[in-house]
């Protein structure tokens, strides 16, 4: 049997993804924040000894990382990359059906806004861009335009910092929940982190789940003009 060479070996890392509790601990940390063990047991629904070996097998696999801070480890994402690979599952995957109000109201929260590991996504992401694109800040073939710059600039948000960046400048990211696209990249994570700063999102109780303040739904419409950061449903 003749063997094709192939460019790289992704069994291994699509067998530590497909196992479920190993993907539920993957999916817990693309909010971006850097999460317990014993958080990560309790969102995947497993003992602390079992979710313990599933860390270790994604740490040997550059998967996670640890972040230490004292006596107490915490746990990430090993990068963007590892982030992105995740959304592109999630986008050609089943969504999982949901079974309890309690799930019903945190799938809203997601859709509405969450992370996509540190940049803003769902429809307030969704929004975002098409607001980005509406006021000519943003164009799908030239990208970021020097209005969107200037707009930026004045935001706080370190654009020449986020092009100097090794990562993609300013990808447009298909959205898994509402899919159209959010803005992704170095770009995407320079805006959110300066949301951020401002108040003008904060962590929500679901993981991932973000919400927008009043403070940031008056500073995004005076900023686009007196447009609404979202078409859809306001974030409660």
């Amino acid at each position: 049997m003749e063997h094709i060479a192939r460019d790289a070996d992704i069994s291994p890392v699509a067998a530590l993804i497909a196992e479920p509790t190993r993907a539920a601990i993957l999916t817990a940390l693309l909010g971006g924040r850097a999460l317990a063990a014993g958080e990560l047991a309790r969102i995947s629904g497993v003992s602390a000894a079992t979710a313990s070996a599933h860390l270790a097998r994604l740490l040997d696999g550059g998967l996670v990382a640890v972040v230490r801070q004292g006596r107490h480890r915490y746990y990430r994402l090993a990068g963007h990359e590892v982030a992105e690979v995740l959304e592109v599952l999630a986008r050609i995957s089943a969504r999982p059906p949901v079974r309890s109000l309690r799930q019903s109201r945190q799938a809203r929260q997601l859709e509405e806004a969450r992370t996509c590991y540190d940049h803003l996504a769902g429809r307030a992401g969704v929004g975002l861009l098409d607001r980005l694109r509406e006021s000519g800040c943003f164009e799908a073939e030239a990208g970021l335009t020097e209005a969107g710059e200037r707009l930026l600039a004045g935001l706080g948000v370190d654009v020449a910092g986020a092009r100097e960046s090794r990562r993609r400048f300013a990808p447009e990211c298909l959205d898994w929940t509402e899919r159209r696209a959010h803005l992704g990249g170095a770009l995407g994570a320079a805006i959110t982190e300066v949301l951020f700063e401002r108040d003008w999102l904060r962590r929500g109780a679901v993981p991932r789940a973000v919400l927008v303040t009043d403070e940031g739904r008056e500073g995004l419409s005076a900023l686009f003009a007196g447009k609404e950061l979202t078409s859809h449903t306001p974030v409660t």
